[in-house]
């Protein structure tokens, strides 16, 4: 990983090699802990601005209120934390994450008293699954594995612990050849990919899992919705089982990281027309003007550094 010069630390800017934790903290061992990835990009006009980042800060305190742990930082705090960071390590634009964890006061299960510590990381990351897979699509395939489910580790937390399930799910797909995995509930019907949103077109409908499934309530899925309909595109949250994603016109994933991914192939069959389709190239290209681009649409998205 690319360093930069600094991470900041329980409130300090820490130098990048001196920011460490004992082995025995114990996020490390039983993975209470929640996280944030943040994008800052440098706009057309010159400015840094980070995207949402407001939505992203508010998701984490709320992660973290799901496993029981008080973030010793308001958010306000944190906020500014994320943009002084950019400004100390002069960045005009990078990936942020922000992490929650436990200290190593106490091991065992339950450790009420162990320290809630905080750290912001910042580095520059390129197009989570490449520069060609946003252009041309990626191949998939659904996992196994199945997404873990709304009562067992809690779906709408951005925790450490559960990212196994999708690192499982990553990894298999992977060693057979393809880029990413799509997993489904314990019903059975579409959730999410490894660490995206997905959603599919259909008959010129635009159709995403609903919060109801263990799915993650993405930032730039909402961001995505929203700009759908403001584009006239008619987007229903609704149950969608797996034949679905292979009679669909479209298929694209969405994350911060991997921003709008097409998808041209799941599980050997070719999605539409094999490469990008015209909604999702609508919405990617409307996506990058509002991160990046000239647009002056939805400020408020914007935190400028």
């Amino acid at each position: 990983m690319e360093k930069h010069e600094y991470i900041w630390l329980d409130g300090q800017m820490v130098p990048w090699d001196e920011a460490k934790v004992h082995v025995l903290t114990h996020t490390l061992h039983y993975g209470v802990g929640a996280f944030e990835g943040i994008r800052a990009y440098k706009r057309a006009s010159g400015e840094t601005a980070i995207f949402r980042l407001k939505e992203h800060i508010d998701r984490l305190f709320n992660s973290a209120k799901i496993v029981q742990m008080v973030v010793p930082y308001s958010k306000e705090e944190i906020i500014q934390a994320c943009a002084e960071l950019l400004r100390a390590n002069k960045m005009t634009f990078g990936y942020l994450r922000p992490l929650v964890f436990l200290g190593d006061e106490q091991m065992g299960l339950y450790a009420p008293n162990n320290r809630v510590r905080v750290c912001i990381v910042a580095w520059h990351w390129g197009a989570y699954l490449g520069e060609e897979a946003l252009r041309k699509g990626i191949r998939a395939k659904v996992s196994s594995f199945t997404r873990t489910g709304v009562n067992t580790v809690m779906a709408k937390g951005k925790l450490v612990g559960p990212y196994v399930n999708g690192i499982l799910a990553k990894r298999e797909v992977k060693a057979a050849g393809y880029d990413e995995a799509i997993m489904l509930d314990a019903q059975g019907y579409v959730a999410e990919a490894s660490g995206e949103n997905i959603f599919i077109v259909r008959g010129g409908e635009i159709r995403t899992p609903d919060t109801s499934a263990p799915i993650l309530e993405g930032v730039t899925r909402d961001t995505l919705i929203t700009l759908a309909r403001e584009k006239g595109f008619s987007v229903r949250e609704c149950r969608i089982p797996r034949d679905e994603l292979y009679l669909a016109d479209e298929v694209f994933l969405c994350g911060t990281a991997a921003e709008l991914t097409p998808v041209r192939e799941i599980d050997d069959r070719v999605v539409g027309r094999g490469a990008m389709g015209p909604v999702a190239e609508t919405l990617q290209s409307r996506y990058f003007e509002i991160v990046k681009g000239n647009s002056t649409d939805h400020s408020e998205w914007r935190s400028v550094v």
